[in-house]
């Protein structure tokens, strides 16, 4: 196997040159406000935030008078003005005729709008609407829309050939994602378009479609002013765009990485490897992905250029069979949750960053955490590694499951004892135990949840939380007032975070220095520490990962 150190560094660009990248891809702020003078508010808003152009819901008006209305948007305008009119039967507001519309959208491209939308189903009318006039400052974009699915490679290519034969300036077309694979066909028709083209794919699934349009050729993307205020399903907010993408210096040699999960959309990391990334200078993007079939997933984005994965629920054990290789401690715990896709042959590479062993000059493992009774909840992929990592470090661990056959087997697996998780709360055979909460319970939104009683911790002398959304989980909060040490789970995040970055670079000396800074400005000063008899700095106990 190829050292971990020269998987990834030499398919970044030079850091300059990544600095350099910028792509065309315009970003657009759609704005549903019922009244003009709001809309005129938002176009300000979004020019102080970065947009390009805005696109003007005009279904959104409560009242509408467009020979008033239009007027007052059109002049002075600080962005280019998209206007949409958009019927109910494409998903819109509009409930009235047609030759309304028409009308309306008419007298925006008299007074010079920059774009107008209409649908492909009615575009043929509306160009017979406007025949004879020669419209030189207003572009026209033929949008259709698909709220069921993404139609095969195929069948996209034949909707783009209708729509160029209407006569449109621009082609755009908005699908539906039912998985995530379903966007790599929009990628397909993007890549390869001859004209403007607008690709989106709508859904948490297809969210990636939003931002690699930049990468891909797209012509524009969404972006919403507010968060959940949205024109269509699945959009990002313009903010996460420009500053948690980085969108402006996404370009055809960006590399992709990203968080696979079900559910992921809580996840930290594109937060923190973001920053990572725009900090060294490097030409990368990471990415939320929503997988719900990995082996599948895998296998349809197969390019090189995306490169990196971090693994989590429910996907850790999987991967171990979707990789073509897999680092032998991966292997012995039986969960993956880093993924590399290899340069020099596209082999998928597995890693397990939830544990590294700390080691001594004479190759035992030093361990700190010797002869404590080591109770891990949850015998999915990261308690998997917990538990595996407390064994090494010579600590007796317990596994409690809510499926008593699931905590035998792992407890098996690394010599120790099993329960089923709803004997938990009566299990005290000794003082000073340590506590280990691996599953999702607790996590936002069902933050009232615990996978313990109250009353039980006061049996635990330190207790940690793998769960980061929130940062205080309930856990964590009546441990601290049971009376143990807390640890949470920012710092086991952080720490498998440190260990796959640098396997994505291969630059682990600066990736220290990188992580180091990042980490000072993400941990508070005022986390709590373990407990000084540990003789283990905060941030390696949780994961067992190296300082």
């Amino acid at each position: 196997m190829d050292s971990p150190n020269l998987l990834v560094a030499s398919q970044f660009p030079a850091p300059e040159a990544a600095r350099m990248t910028k792509n065309p891809t315009l970003i657009c702020a759609p704005v549903m406000a019922d009244s003009v003078d709001m809309m005129l508010v938002d176009v300000s808003k979004a020019k102080a935030s970065g947009a390009d152009l805005v696109e003007i819901r005009l279904d959104s008006l409560k009242t509408f008078h467009p020979s008033s209305h239009l007027p007052a948007l059109i002049n002075n305008r600080p962005l280019p003005l998209l206007f949409t009119y958009r019927p109910n039967w494409e998903g819109g507001m509009y409930e009235g005729d047609d030759n309304t519309r028409f009308e309306a959208l008419r007298l925006a491209m008299d007074l010079g709008g920059d774009y107008i939308d209409i649908e492909l189903k009615v575009a043929d009318q509306f160009y017979d609407f406007i025949r004879g006039k020669t419209y030189d400052k207003t572009k026209v974009i033929v949008s259709s829309h698909n709220y069921q699915q993404t139609p095969s490679v195929e069948d996209l290519s034949d909707l783009v050939a209708r729509i160029q034969a209407t006569g449109a300036d621009i082609v755009k077309i908005a699908t539906t994602a039912l998985e995530i694979t379903d966007v790599t066909r929009m990628f397909q028709i993007m890549v390869h378009s001859q004209v403007p083209f607008i690709g989106l794919v709508m859904g948490d699934r297809g969210l990636i479609s939003r931002i690699l349009c930049a990468k891909f050729g797209g012509y524009l993307t969404f972006g919403t002013l507010e968060s959940g205020v949205v024109s269509a399903p699945g959009q990002p907010t313009l903010k996460d765009l420009l500053h948690l993408y980085n969108l402006r210096q996404i370009g055809p040699d960006t590399k992709v990485f990203g968080i696979i999960g079900k559910p992921v959309g809580h996840s930290k990391s594109p937060t923190l490897f973001n920053e990572a990334f725009k900090s060294l200078g490097l030409d990368a993007v990471y990415v939320f992905l929503l997988v719900d079939d990995l082996a599948k997933f895998l296998s349809t984005y197969s390019s090189t250029d995306f490169v990196g994965f971090s693994v989590t629920i429910p996907h850790k054990e999987a991967a171990v069979t979707c990789c073509d290789e897999v680092d032998p401690v991966a292997k012995s715990i039986g969960a993956v949750n880093c993924v590399i896709r290899r340069s020099t042959d596209g082999k998928l590479i597995g890693y397990n960053t939830d544990y590294v062993a700390k080691q001594n000059g004479s190759g035992t493992v030093v361990s700190p955490l010797a002869g404590k009774l080591f109770v891990v909840i949850g015998a999915g992929g990261a308690g998997k590694a917990l538990a595996y990592g407390a064994k090494e470090k010579g600590a007796r661990v317990v596994i409690a499951n809510r499926t008593y056959d699931r905590a035998r087997e792992l407890a098996d697996l690394v010599g120790g004892d099993a329960l089923a998780l709803a004997d938990l709360d009566n299990y005290h055979p000794e003082d000073d135990m340590i506590l280990a909460n691996t599953t999702s319970i607790g996590m936002q939104p069902k933050v009232d949840e615990t996978p313990v009683s109250k009353h039980a911790l006061k049996y635990y002398s330190l207790v940690f939380d793998a769960v980061y959304t929130p940062k205080m989980t309930r856990l964590l909060k009546e441990a601290e007032e049971a009376g143990a040490s807390i640890v949470t789970g920012l710092e086991m995040f952080l720490g498998q975070a440190y260990g796959q970055f640098e396997k994505y670079t291969g630059m682990p000396e600066i990736v220290r220095c990188c992580f180091t800074n990042l980490r000072s400005m993400t941990v508070s000063s005022t986390l709590l520490h373990a407990p000084a008899s540990f003789n283990l700095p905060l941030k390696c106990w949780g994961t067992f990962f190296r300082a």
